[in-house]
């Protein structure tokens, strides 16, 4: 398993400045006045802030990209980039196992930069090679089918995920190693740590906004290269920031023990040959470990047969532990959280698809003539959370503190539930603004006439973009402290990998539904006047109402 070399230094006794648990670079023990806390955690968004920033730079304006460049359907462009976005979602429990197996969260993070600022560079390369192919088809105001060289083609998707695999080993990492540098077991410190959570992802949606709906007008007016070029350059600058804060981290110590994906794995292993073990035998075993009937070893016993095997024994003769089986446990638990919300990683994923598409078809026209990018709606998601955030933070946690006498004031899963709820609403207020629009495309003659743009302002989609910027707050929010703080200090990597993964299976769920509604009706029409997107929106909305019931 990954460890940061420890110096001989750190078993010297501990004054009451040392953090426990962590070293500084060099492996010595680290001083709480010199260390850790806003200073380190503002390197660490700083390198984040970038990340999403080059992410949602590619993500938000893609599905354009498909359907302008590479001359896909709406349908296949949409699957496109939901099954890219699943991809990017679930390589990140990848990314977890080879930092707590080998490189450790510090390396991971920047050999993950370096293959996500290749992808880049090579996915630049390939939209300037692309762009001249398909120069006529975008003069034509008709739909036409641009076949780029299939060479072109193969680089792009190479590329594109190029930067999913980096984003893979960056996501689970990033996050995690900021939240490390809170000393949760110190009163002021554990505070921070609360807060972090809330301002991470307020830095990551403010960048967003301030700088993501100037990406999306030059990748719609100066080029697609370009547009892909500037996060490579951003990624760039942040990797030298993230390393100037290489003296001022605090590195999590870890053991000389098997990395958590291992002694995971040996527990359901252990567990599933012992299937047909009687319950007294378990119990005279637990007896004999002095194992006592607490909550932990109660709940998921079936995985307490794991004791008793002596096929589980590690390299040093042993078999499974209590604590082992006891970790096992506590990524189960996440599970059914993790099956919830499903529905909302659905939904979540119409955000830079459909919507995008619909705003294509509206009335995008601002000021003096000025058209607004119809992805750059996107950034009314981020407005939303950076409106929210400063609120719910400093206003609503106190008073909910005072009356619930819980430290963040809701539970974690009220919070989560809360922001479920708030997604289902924006399905309903979208499928209701698609209703309007398909009517005015109606009354002004144009079900026939795709290209032309309808007469209705693309600032009525706002409500939903805002909506589902508050929904975030509740359950983005939520979903990366509750799989951060449930699993021990060691898979804590592995805890916000499956929170992300929650969007990967999502997405993956998305595409595939899409594929078989596009199959089986006319919703999904190139021609979105004779498309019925309100159907999926209210489809969409009837599933995430199921799972926030469930």
């Amino acid at each position: 398993m990954a460890s940061y070399p420890i110096s001989s230094d750190t078993e010297t006794p501990l004054l009451d400045d040392t953090v426990v648990g962590s070293v500084d670079h060099k492996g010595r023990p680290v001083k709480r006045s010199s260390s850790g806390g806003w200073r380190s955690a503002a390197f660490i968004i700083g390198v984040e802030v970038a990340e999403r920033f080059a992410y949602y730079g590619i993500a938000s304006n893609l599905i354009s990209f498909l359907i302008g460049p590479l001359g896909q359907s709406t349908a296949a462009a949409a699957a496109n980039v939901n099954t890219w976005s699943g991809a990017s979602s679930l390589l990140p429990l990848l990314g977890a196992f080879v930092a707590d197996a080998y490189l450790g969260r510090y390396y991971t993070i920047i050999v993950a930069s370096l293959v996500y600022i290749l992808g880049l560079g090579l996915l630049s390369v390939s939209a300037v090679l692309l762009s001249p192919s398909t120069s006529e088809c975008q003069k034509t105001k008709e739909i036409a089918s641009c076949s780029p060289p299939q060479l072109q083609v193969i680089l792009f998707f190479f590329a594109l995920y190029l930067v999913a695999v980096g984003q893979g080993g960056h996501k689970p990492c990033v996050q995690a190693f900021g939240a490390d540098q809170f000393d949760g077991q110190d009163p002021a410190e554990g505070k921070s740590k609360s807060s972090f959570f809330n301002w991470w992802y307020f830095s990551m949606c403010f960048g967003s906004l301030t700088i993501l709906s100037v990406l999306n007008y030059i990748q719609d007016n100066l080029g697609w290269g370009l547009g892909f070029g500037i996060p490579c350059i951003g990624m760039v600058i942040a990797v030298l920031i993230f390393l100037l804060g290489t003296k001022t981290y605090r590195y999590s110590i870890d053991g000389d023990e098997k990395s958590p994906f291992i002694r995971i794995g040996q527990v359901f292993a252990s567990a599933a040959r012992n299937w047909r073990t009687t319950d007294s035998s378990l119990a005279v075993e637990e007896v004999a470990r002095g194992t006592l009937p607490h909550q932990g070893s109660q709940q998921f016993r079936f995985l307490n047969k794991a004791l008793l095997a002596p096929d589980c024994s590690k390299e040093d003769g042993k078999v499974c532990s209590d604590s082992d089986v006891e970790e096992a446990k506590a990524v189960l638990r996440l599970f059914p959280v993790w099956t919830t919300c499903l529905a909302y990683a659905m939904v979540f994923a119409q955000s830079s698809t459909f919507f995008t598409k619909q705003g294509i078809t509206m009335d995008r026209s601002f000021w003096s003539g000025f058209v607004i990018p119809a992805a750059s709606l996107q950034s009314f998601i981020s407005l939303g959370v950076i409106i929210l955030i400063p609120i719910y933070d400093r206003i609503f946690v106190p008073i909910a503190r005072s009356l619930t006498r819980k430290p963040s004031g809701i539970t974690m899963l009220q919070r989560i539930g809360t922001g479920i709820f708030l997604s289902t609403i924006s399905m309903v207020i979208a499928a209701l603004i698609e209703i309007k629009r398909l009517k005015t495309a109606e009354e002004y003659g144009l079900i026939d006439m795709p290209n032309v743009t309808v007469p209705m302002s693309v600032f009525w989609l706002i409500p939903q973009y805002i909506l589902f910027g508050i929904a975030d707050v509740f359950t983005m929010i939520g979903l990366q402290e509750f799989f951060y703080d449930q699993v021990p200090n060691e898979l804590r990597s592995i805890g916000l990998a499956l929170y992300l993964s929650i969007f990967g299976v999502g997405s993956f769920l998305s595409s595939f539904l899409i594929s078989v509604v596009d199959k089986t009706t006319s919703w999904f029409n190139d021609n979105l006047n004779q498309a019925h997107l309100d159907y999926f929106y209210w489809l969409l909305a009837g599933l995430s109402a199921v799972g926030l019931v469930s």
